[in-house]
């Protein structure tokens, strides 16, 4: 059994809880650095045997900041960044409804035909994050992997890894600076911890 610890990325500037950055490489607010130590602090007395992190700047910052205790180099992924929203990068939800109501219709759906104006197709997106699952293969069963990345791109693997239709993964729920765990077996894999966040407390 391999033990996958995945972390999506502290709180950043330019309120990220109601915007969509994608591409956008916004850096970890004060909150967000916050977070990445509380997530440090609970993962101190984990084995971790390696940690992979998108390369945008607010994943890459959390990764480093957890793997410090663990004397580990963080391996750079760029297939772990979130989705390139092109002309909807930095807009809310109900801006991007106002604005394109037929691209906010397939995406409510999942539709893999999906391209996002000026940005990237759902395809590629499941593309590129199902070739970092790939790198996932070289690991021995008894490792433990952390991974950090996006709402995204994490729910997107959870789907792959699980065998989860891809245009469910919105129906899993990934808050900033939180926590999911998956075992996987050569038969497949179990969630068995999701979206936790106790560590962050009533602060953050």
């Amino acid at each position: 059994m391999s033990r996958l610890l995945l972390i999506r990325h502290g709180d950043t500037e330019f309120n990220s809880a109601e915007r969509y950055w994608g591409h956008s490489d916004v850096k970890l607010s004060a909150t967000g650095l916050r977070q990445a130590e509380r997530l440090r602090d609970r993962l101190t007395a984990e084995r971790i045997d390696a940690i992979y992190s998108s390369d945008l700047r607010r994943a890459s910052v959390t990764a480093e900041t957890i793997g410090s205790r663990h004397r580990l180099e963080v391996i750079i992924c760029s297939e772990l960044r979130e989705v390139n929203f092109g002309k909807l990068e930095g807009l809310t939800f109900e801006e991007i409804s106002q604005l394109y109501p037929e691209i906010t219709k397939l995406w409510v759906e999942g539709n893999p035909e999906l391209k996002y104006p000026g940005g990237e197709s759902l395809n590629t997106f499941n593309k590129r994050v199902s070739d970092f699952a790939s790198r996932l293969e070289k690991h021995a069963l008894e490792e433990t992997i952390l991974i950090v990345a996006h709402s995204g791109s994490l729910r997107t693997l959870m789907c792959q890894l699980l065998g989860i239709e891809l245009r469910y993964r919105r129906q899993f729920r990934l808050d900033l600076a939180s926590l999911s765990i998956l075992e996987a077996y050569p038969q497949g894999a179990i969630l068995s911890l999701l979206n936790d966040v106790c560590h962050l407390g009533e602060r953050d």
